[in-house]
């Protein structure tokens, strides 16, 4: 993100002595006199802040605040304020303002709050970019994460296998996805207007796997872990995909099924009726650059649905992402991501998490503070309205902000 800050403000040597002070921290200011000059520049994408005057001629900050959030509600406002406009600037921070100064203020101070705010529109750009990934596009690229090389080839791969109506088999590595891989088969198939029904394998009997059968009729049905499949539901199977299927059949396997069936642990016949067409789902090592990347957009997911805003995903976090392993794939890298969203650690296992030493009390006592600190965030500092939105009372809330030590002034 290029970290623009546009300075609005009628007297000229403060305008420009605010825009120094940031050019000099490699800010990238931008000057101007009015509401009218300033408004020019506001758009839903800016990359940046705005820092503003309350009292200037014609339409004051309260003008420009207004205008901004019906632009983009989350684009940080940080108003400059003389003595006597406290009160004004307290009352703006009630209407979403991120901030405000008093007049004359320290560089140290100016440029404190520009990085908070700064960091919170970083957060704010790259979910709505993530988001946008995810609903743009086909299924392929909507739901299978990875900007690789490698990654792109299991997509492109995806999209070919998917307009065929023949069988399919999906092989991965344990928690690679292949029913992910598999959903989004059929998504993409002639068949998608049906449904997309899946079963598990082992355990799988005759009669439960004709009702799938049934049930999948005009979409897919996907098996999972075949290899698991007892000896006589694969002989069901092949009698049922050579009188001819009603759904798709696509199946998934962590096994060498080849082997298998060339060693007699499962029906070669059914094993080459299956075996049209093939996906092999790359593991993490085989994409190592793919794993930042997958990383950012599982923590986006796992914080919307927790109502949490997304934790910054450092340089350190990212070293310590790629120094592991990771042999439990994408499942693993998913779970670390839950864990990282709730502040619990981005470890692959549990002995690799920050949080593996704690005991019960302790790890809800993370996941309680981050939630805290969510609804204060969300609230810009208010504790009030934070505590409303928790659904606490007041002194319960207060309680627990000081128990530890959050203080809402911070996130004001």
């Amino acid at each position: 993100m290029i970290r623009r800050v546009m300075v609005v403000d009628d007297d000229v040597a403060v305008r420009e002595a605010l825009a120094q002070t940031l050019e000099l921290a490699e800010l990238k200011p931008r000057a101007v006199g009015s509401f009218i000059e300033a408004k020019d520049h506001i758009s839903a994408g800016f990359e940046g802040v705005i820092v503003s005057d309350i009292r200037m001629p014609g339409r004051d900050g309260f003008h420009l605040l207004e205008y901004t959030q019906g632009v983009d509600a989350e684009l940080p406002v940080i108003l400059l304020t003389g003595e006597g406009d406290i009160p004004m600037a307290v009352k703006a921070m009630g209407q979403g303002a991120f901030g405000f100064l008093e007049k004359p203020c320290a560089p140290a101070d100016l440029l404190a709050v520009v990085e908070q705010a700064l960091k919170n529109r970083a957060l704010v750009l790259e979910n709505r970019r993530l988001k946008a990934q995810l609903e743009a596009g086909d299924p392929a690229a909507r739901l299978l994460f990875g900007a690789s090389a490698v990654s792109e080839g299991l997509r492109a791969r995806v999209r070919i296998v998917a307009q065929a109506r023949a069988e399919v088999l999906v092989m991965g590595a344990p928690g690679s996805g292949i029913s992910k891989v598999a959903e989004v088969i059929h998504l993409m198939s002639p068949v998608a207007k049906g449904p997309f029904v899946k079963r598990p394998a082992a355990g799988l009997d005759r009669a439960a796997f004709e009702a799938a059968c049934e049930a999948a009729a005009g979409g897919s049905l996907f098996l999972d872990e075949l290899s698991n499949m007892p000896t006589e539901t694969q002989f069901a199977a092949l009698e049922r995909i050579e009188r001819g299927m009603t759904a798709r059949v696509i199946g998934g396997t962590t096994s060498d099924l080849r082997a298998a069936a060339q060693d007699g642990h499962f029906n070669p016949d059914l094993f080459y009726r299956l075996d049209v067409m093939r996906v092999r789902i790359p593991s993490l090592a085989e994409r190592p650059d793919d794993i930042p990347v997958m990383f950012r957009q599982y923590v986006a997911q796992a914080s919307e649905q927790a109502g949490l805003t997304p934790p910054e995903v450092t340089p350190d976090v990212v070293a310590g992402l790629m120094a592991q392993d990771w042999p439990g794939n994408a499942r693993a890298l998913m779970s670390a991501a839950m864990r990282f969203a709730l502040g619990l650690g981005a470890g692959e296992g549990e002995a690799d998490s920050p949080g593996a030493d704690l005991g019960l009390a302790e790890q809800m006592a993370r996941v309680e503070r981050s939630l805290l600190i969510a609804a204060l965030r969300r609230e810009l500092g208010h504790a009030s309205e934070a505590a409303k939105a928790l659904k606490l009372p007041r002194k319960t809330f207060y309680d627990k902000l000081a128990r530890y030590g959050i203080k809402p002034e911070e996130f004001r």
